[in-house]
């Protein structure tokens, strides 16, 4: 039985974290969310990257106040988990849910299709409330950038475009929306491979009809070009950690960073302070998804002394359970940290 007086009102979950996560993945998951109170109360900084359907899974419920109370310092996301964020906030009751996804046929699925929805696992986009409704607003934007021969990074037509919609097109809770809580903090964001989303698509067909030119979206090497100077700004007194939501190109891109200052700038850089990732990918072979911690410290990623955590659940499970601790943390530090030494941690 535990002892009451470890059950303070204003820290349940971290107490139940610590009580209850012992072995196998709970246990990382623990040590994870312990490694990275420790590192915020050192005066570092935390870079997520978020690859996946995040956003349409509605993350943005545990993301945006870590972002508003200062756990979250930079982003890494797909262009798909940038727009679809927005798509939350201006579409949220068209959305429609499929519990049952796992018996369809394939004849249920033309049938949403049919209804104009996109199903993402057990949720689906609606196509026009959504993609419509956005391409109204941001393809104009797109032109006046081509007329003026502006040149902006993916994220920042789609900061501007959350920033100035009137608060009357909402249909989700703007608390809940991590785009909206990052543009306002204005947190450093790199968006690699953006062309891979819906947006992406409908920006290369007005490319291709000659309606906008190319070059008012900046480039994946220009993100990459940037992110140099930001990671050297995040880096500054105890260092950025590095958390990892799946894999593919969200993670590797700005995981890089490190060794291209290092090797390729020819400058001096510190090294990741911190690396967890939560993935449903198993060990594999040749897989980044599946890559471990240890294969990173031979691409000079990681070094032999960081913290490194592997997770391997789903981080619409994990991630709200370890960001609402670290929350508990900040807002009441002198109890989160008595309530660790009672345990041990």
């Amino acid at each position: 039985m535990s002892d009451p007086k470890l059950s303070e009102p204003s820290l349940p979950i971290l107490q139940f974290l610590l009580h209850n996560y012992k072995n196998f993945n709970s246990r990382a998951t623990r040590d994870a969310t312990l490694a990275y109170w420790r590192h915020i109360q050192d005066g570092g900084r935390m870079f997520w990257a978020v690859a996946g359907a995040m956003s349409s899974a509605q993350l943005g419920i545990s993301l945006a106040p870590a972002i508003r109370e200062g756990l979250i310092h930079g982003l890494s996301v797909t262009g798909a988990n940038l727009e679809e964020s927005l798509f939350r906030l201006v579409a949220h009751h068209s959305y429609k849910d499929f519990p049952d996804y796992r018996y369809f046929t394939k004849q249920d699925d033309t049938r949403i299709l049919e209804d104009r929805m996109r199903r993402v696992t057990d949720t689906s986009i609606p196509e026009d409330e959504a993609f419509r409704v956005v391409e109204k607003t941001i393809v104009p934007m797109w032109k006046r950038a081509d007329e003026s021969n502006t040149r902006r990074f993916w994220h920042e037509y789609f900061y501007e475009l959350i920033t100035t919609l009137p608060p009357e097109t909402y249909e989700g809770d703007p608390t809940q929306c991590w785009l909206l809580a990052a543009a306002r903090a204005k947190l450093p964001i790199v968006v690699p491979g953006y062309e891979d989303s819906t947006f992406g698509n409908i920006f290369a067909s007005h490319v291709k009809f000659g309606e906008v030119g190319a070059q008012i979206a900046k480039s994946g090497i220009e993100y990459m070009a940037a992110f140099y100077d930001e990671y050297q700004k995040l880096s500054e007194g105890a260092g950025v950690g590095f958390f990892q939501i799946g894999g593919g190109i969200a993670g590797d891109f700005p995981i890089c960073v490190v060794p291209s200052i290092k090797y390729d700038l020819e400058q001096p850089v510190k090294p990741w302070a911190y690396f967890c990732q939560i993935s449903d990918s198993t060990t594999s072979y040749g897989s980044y998804s599946g890559a471990t911690p240890n294969e990173k410290i031979t691409w000079d990623k990681l070094t032999e002394d960081t913290p490194m955590f592997v997770i391997e659940s789903d981080a619409t499970i994990v991630v709200p359970l370890m960001l609402q601790a670290l929350l508990e943390c900040k807002r009441n530090p002198e109890a989160a940290n008595a309530l660790i030494a009672r345990y041990g941690r």
